[in-house]
């Protein structure tokens, strides 16, 4: 599990250029179609965000996320490995 927290000047960078959103969601929706996020999750700020990963390990999740557009935006990320009770 990734959370993501932006930064409140990344917020306004991202506000002011709508191809951002767009990118960073293409990433998201191939992740999602090649089966390897399993759940997006965003804050009604759209200032945080959880991704949960399977069929991943934390070198390779910190891959993915360093990819993506908003990365140079963002304050804070924290990486968890879980076990999936149910």
């Amino acid at each position: 599990m990734v959370l993501i927290t932006l930064s409140d000047n990344g917020i306004e960078t991202i506000k002011s250029n709508p191809e951002l959103p767009k990118k960073e969601m293409e990433f998201v929706n191939r992740w999602k179609a090649e089966s390897f996020l399993e759940s997006f999750y965003i804050s009604v700020s759209k200032k945080d965000a959880v991704l949960i990963f399977k069929d991943k390990d934390e070198s390779a999740t910190r891959e993915l996320i360093e990819a993506l557009p908003y990365f140079p935006y963002m304050a804070q990320i924290e990486y968890h490995n879980l076990n999936k009770q149910f």
